[in-house]
């Protein structure tokens, strides 16, 4: 059973925080980007959220990607974790009140060893009580949990175990490897992933921060999950080394370069491919902009 009220169209998210940051002359170079937003420039944060709305999103995510206990303590922060993610929920629903059509909310439930590397992800039972956490602080704020930018299906059941506990809907979202092969960067399946969430209530599979092309190639798999909703919300970067981490530890010093062949109108068509293919949910994540969203808005209007 579908979850929301949700027009009787393609269901459209909001673009990427953490590049609209940096575009807005935010400093994001540390892992608690997102913390360090929230309690320097909430009216940049929520400003975004709006410019979302206003391009057109049904859904907007909370500023929480980056709001993860380690990173927090790395910087001395780690005391207002539940501080954060309150704030963070705050923005969110400050903007979606200021909407001019209906709004929902998906609390961020991100990596939390490290975006795009399987190989740090842990073991379930040490990330699942993590993923509680945030997602109980979360949950009382926001319409659904988005685990979001999984790279292995390990990491994806343990977020969605500790999201599905809340009882609020939750949707999953993998990351896939950038050899366009439609498969997660663990080397997984998507149906190998969607498995080990078999007996979990989740109602949405996507697939993010990965290229359009890699969503294209996946789109058949993810349509054969069975999920209510399916689809995906792809970078504009170029090619992310395996070694990447956000505090510079590899050749990108922290940086991934964007595309120059994604503007908007070129990204619309990405968008129009998986919507052919049966996407019901699209949307943009990092380097995607409120003019990305514009126009995924006029072609889902189009249909």
């Amino acid at each position: 059973m579908k979850p929301f009220n949700f027009p009787n169209r393609p269901v459209l998210l909001d673009g990427g925080m953490g590049r609209e940051l940096r575009f807005r002359g935010v400093d994001t170079l540390k892992p608690s980007w997102s913390a360090s937003a929230l309690l320097t420039t909430p009216e940049i944060v929520q400003q975004i959220h709006s410019d979302y709305i206003s391009a057109g999103a049904d859904v907007i995510s909370t500023n929480t990607y980056g709001v993860i206990r380690s990173d927090l303590f790395k910087e001395g922060l780690e005391d207002r974790f539940v501080q954060l993610n309150q704030i963070a929920c705050e923005l969110a629903k400050k903007a979606r009140d200021l909407a001019d059509h209906p709004v929902f909310i998906a609390g961020s439930l991100p990596p939390l060893k490290g975006s795009f590397r399987p190989d740090l992800v842990g073991e379930i039972a040490e990330l699942e009580p993590l993923y509680r956490e945030q997602a109980e602080l979360l949950a009382p704020h926001v319409d659904l949990l988005l685990c979001e930018t999984m790279s292995t299906g390990a990491e994806a059941k343990a977020a969605v175990t500790a999201a599905c506990q809340t009882g609020k809907p939750v949707w999953v979202a993998w990351t896939l490897h950038e050899d366009h092969s439609g498969r997660l960067r663990s080397g997984e399946t998507i149906a190998e992933a969607a498995a080990a969430l078999k007996d979990l209530p989740i109602s949405g599979a996507l697939v993010n921060c990965c290229s359009p092309e890699s969503i294209t190639m996946a789109m058949p798999a993810l349509t054969s999950t069975g999920f209510d909703f399916v689809g995906g919300y792809a970078n504009t970067f170029q090619s992310i080394p395996e070694s990447w981490t956000l505090d510079g530890g590899d050749e990108t010093d922290g940086i991934i370069d964007l595309r120059a062949d994604l503007d908007p109108m070129e990204y619309r068509q990405h968008a129009a491919d998986w919507l052919k293919a049966g996407a019901t949910v699209v949307g943009g994540c990092c380097g995607t902009r409120p003019a990305h969203i514009a126009e995924i808005h006029n072609l889902i209007m189009e249909l």
